[in-house]
């Protein structure tokens, strides 16, 4: 019996980890290289490939079989590769486990650890695998680069390779430097880039409902698969080359970073002359031209990519002659709201040696476990140097925040947290902390002083329970 790529069905599993698990999962994968019928009434079913099992990975890989193509995920990761066979998800994204499971029950998704399965099955592959920052924060694309060449040992006939990782631009030419220099003979083959713009916490709502979707194409050709792929969720698709679909991503991001800094320079503005950066940010924010959204100020933002996406793009910038100082001072912005807020906990409590402050929120936004870049890691060091006594709770992310916290002491609720501390701060605006007993968490704590980092509380309830307020570009209450 013949692969679709003319190989035999043995010599494409080779020493394919698939041999040593049990017959369903072997199905499975069975199902998806002889082309079993997914259930597709809005378009044509593609088989894809999906490099990389992360945040961006296993969403594209799951919502692309959400919208009826036969999707194969592929890991290196064994161990993680059975979690995912089992339907468990090792981050916190809201409703990822359930398509996963869903569609391993139905036979759309599949997983696998080889490349060579992958390239063979579909085609089309995507590439997503991580682009970590190294230590000048250009980014580190080694891992791209080995995706690349192992997906050329594995061609035999025409592949559309896209970048879905947050890349710099210039990556495409070298993904397609890379596979030209790696193929054994002349085959032919086509790049393109696909930028995510998926938000952690919404990244499922994000995939299937986008504001638009990027392609940066050289072909028609490219450009009619991508096309077919994302037809199904019938929204504006903007197609460029590769270069500019690129740099769209970086553009995005530090976008946003820049609006998230500009509304806190003007709540540092707002305090020293006492006006209100809520309302401030409302009446701009109702602007059409401008909009609501990222205009709230607060400690800063975090997490795995504006940060990350914010130093590339300066250095990539950098690299082309262009001294992008406008971004530098996002960044420089966004570092001074934390050392601010470790401020406002000393006028909140005067000296901090020795005394308890409690956390709410670890995450970097709320909805995510994800603890990379949170403002609370500076915020928790910085009051531990000057001799604070720790608490903290969140949601979702405490296991994460007991490796690389020490000597913080977890609570399981906000309650908990709040007994015997001199101090509240929330720094994650979780919806649950909204809602709290506000009599019963001032009876717990020893004085009644909150520091709000991401103004989620109303200044006039603080009052009316009893609280010393302190919050981001707002006058403080002192009750």
């Amino acid at each position: 019996m013949d692969d679709p790529d003319d190989g035999s069905f043995d010599s494409l599993y080779g020493a394919s980890y698939f041999r040593a698990i049990d017959s369903a999962r072997t199905f499975y994968l069975y199902s998806f290289l002889r082309g079993y019928p997914a259930h597709h009434e809005k378009g044509v079913c593609m088989k894809i490939s999906i490099v990389g099992t992360g945040h961006v990975g296993l969403v594209t890989g799951a919502c692309f079989a959400e919208m009826g193509h036969q999707v194969l995920c592929i890991d290196k990761d064994t161990e993680k590769l059975e979690l995912l066979w089992k339907g468990k998800i090792p981050f916190y994204e809201p409703g990822l486990e359930l398509l996963v499971r869903k569609h391993i029950k139905t036979k759309r998704l599949s997983l696998s650890d080889s490349i060579r399965e992958g390239v063979l099955a579909s085609g089309v592959i995507f590439i997503a695998v991580g682009t970590p920052p190294r230590p000048n924060g250009e980014a580190d694309l080694s891992y791209v680069e080995s995706v690349s060449r192992e997906i050329a040992k594995a061609m035999t006939r025409y592949r559309l390779v896209v970048e879905k990782s947050t890349v710099p631009v210039e990556t495409g030419e070298w993904v397609r430097r890379t596979i030209r220099q790696t193929l054994r003979r002349k085959i032919p083959f086509e790049v393109a880039s696909n930028p995510e713009f998926l938000r952690e916490g919404q990244a499922v709502k994000d995939f299937l409902h986008p504001d638009r979707v990027v392609i940066g194409v050289e072909s028609e050709k490219a450009e009619k698969i991508l096309r077919e792929i994302y037809r199904p969720l019938k929204v504006p698709l903007v197609v460029t080359d590769i270069k500019s679909a690129e740099i769209i991503k970086h553009a995005s991001n530090s976008f946003l970073s820049m609006k998230i800094s500009f509304i806190n320079a003007i709540a540092t503005l707002s305090e020293k002359v006492g006006a209100d950066v809520v309302k401030i940010a409302e009446g701009v924010g109702l602007d059409r031209r401008i909009g609501k959204n990222f205009l709230n100020a607060g400690v800063g933002f975090g997490g795995s990519c504006f940060g990350k996406d914010l130093t590339a793009f300066i250095d990539i910038a950098a690299k082309a002659g262009v001294n992008f100082e406008l971004l530098k001072e996002v960044q420089r912005i966004n570092q001074r709201q934390r050392e601010q807020l470790v401020k406002k906990v000393e006028q909140a409590v005067w000296n901090l040696r020795g005394k308890t402050v409690g956390v709410l929120g670890l995450a970097f936004k709320p909805d995510t476990d994800d603890l990379r870049d949170a403002p609370s890691l500076d915020v928790i060091r910085a009051l531990q140097k000057e001799g604070m006594l720790v608490k903290a709770t969140d949601p979702a992310a405490m296991e994460n925040a007991r490796k690389i916290l020490p000597d913080v002491e977890f609570c399981k609720n906000a309650y908990e947290t709040a007994r015997r501390a001199d101090c509240l701060i929330l720094l994650t605006e979780w919806s649950q902390f909204k809602t709290l007993q506000w009599r019963r968490v001032k009876s717990l704590m020893s004085h009644p002083v909150i520091v709000d980092g991401r103004n989620l509380f109303d200044p006039d309830q603080m009052r009316k329970a009893g609280f010393r307020y302190y919050s981001v570009g707002r006058p403080a209450v002192l009750s």
